[in-house]
């Protein structure tokens, strides 16, 4: 599995990187290079970042990627951005320094001063200089540049392992900005823990639970909608949309667990736009919430009570329907089913009851 696609933090590296960069208020719009196979499928979560985001097919090596990615760019940019998936904890300060730097310049990147005493040594590994250290830095991404900057640089031949020393080769000057320790580049297995106790934070874990309840009569004349799925019965849930309440009940759990209200603060329902409205758009919305409040979706899970209908054959798909409109896999989503025993409205089959819990975790 690419690395990119490995798990921190219950989420893709890829989707925190992508997430941070998006989440800047100094980014418009994001082209994200994927091996090819993946960018025919790419991931549910790249459609929820909020802004305009383009897939392209990356290439050999990581010029090809980077000269696809700049391809989709055409007339849209006056900087362009690029950043390593590879590197998850990158902040908006570094973000806005790097761009500032380079709408004044041309070219800038962000790096870290060493700290060390450097040494220079032969192929057998015996020193043959040591370095001036103060001059010495350790580039990181993000790299900006000027479109015709970035351009020049690309149509040169040759390899090198970023952008920054094309755009040397092209003649152009490049300003280091101060990067961040925390920007790191997960490479080794060492690296993800390191990573995973950062997003952590010194003070503890960033998570946040959030609970979610809803309930509707079921009345004669209504589908029945759970998840986004048309489930066959002769009632439906009675409500001003479409009443569906898995959606329901998950919306409030994620906007409860980042402090952003409920569904009737965002989707009232003295409101004729969300009449019949499909709940799947509503939860689609609120993950669009979550987001700007800066925190990433881990995992939800859902219990529907309902003595009948049967909803064993249907959990798989409400699961994928409420995972694809959240932007996570579809292993982050559990549904299942219970009876009330006969208790109760629902065990009477009056109504259906949904309670949903989300778990939330704080980027940056």
């Amino acid at each position: 599995m690419p690395k990119q696609l490995l798990a921190l933090a219950g989420r893709p590296i890829l989707a925190h990187s992508v997430g941070a960069i998006a989440s800047s208020p100094d980014v418009t719009d994001l082209v994200v290079a994927l091996p090819p196979d993946l960018a025919s499928t790419p991931p549910t979560y790249l459609s929820t970042t909020g802004k305009p985001l383009t897939v392209v097919a990356g290439g050999q090596r990581r010029r090809d990627s980077v000269a696809n990615a700049f391809a989709a760019v055409a007339g849209r940019a006056d900087i362009v951005l690029i950043h390593d998936a590879a590197r998850p904890l990158v902040s908006h300060d570094v973000i806005r320094r790097t761009i500032e730097a380079a709408a004044a310049t041309g070219a800038a990147i962000a790096a870290l001063r060493v700290s060390d005493t450097v040494k220079q040594v032969d192929d057998e590994r015996r020193v043959t200089a040591t370095l001036p250290r103060e001059r010495i830095y350790l580039a990181q991404t993000p790299q900006a540049f000027r479109v015709d900057v970035l351009r020049a640089a690309l149509l040169l031949g040759g390899d090198a392992t970023d952008e920054a020393a094309l755009a040397e080769r092209a003649g152009h000057r490049v300003m280091v900005v101060d990067g961040d320790v925390r920007n790191m580049k997960i490479t080794t297995p060492d690296d993800l823990v390191i990573a995973e106790r950062l997003m952590s934070g010194a003070s503890g874990v960033t998570l946040r639970i959030g609970n979610g309840y809803d309930l509707h009569r079921l009345v004669n004349g209504r589908p029945l909608i759970l998840g986004g799925v048309h489930i066959p019965f002769d009632r439906g849930l009675d409500g001003h949309s479409d009443a569906d309440a898995v959606c329901h009940a998950v919306t409030d759990a994620v906007l409860g667990a980042c402090g952003a209200g409920d569904i009737g603060r965002h989707f009232p329902d003295t409101d004729p736009a969300w009449k019949d409205a499909n709940s799947l758009v509503l939860l689609h919305r609120a993950a669009a919430i979550v987001r700007e409040q800066r925190f990433d979706i881990v995992n939800v899970d859902v219990v529907v009570i309902a003595q009948q209908p049967k909803l064993a054959p249907h959990a798989s798909a409400m699961g994928a329907n409420v995972a694809a409109a959240l932007g996570i896999d579809a292993g982050q989503v559990s549904v299942k089913g219970k009876t009330n025993e006969g208790v109760d409205s629902m065990g009477t089959g009056a109504s259906i009851a949904v309670h949903a819990v989300a778990l939330l975790n704080r980027v940056g």
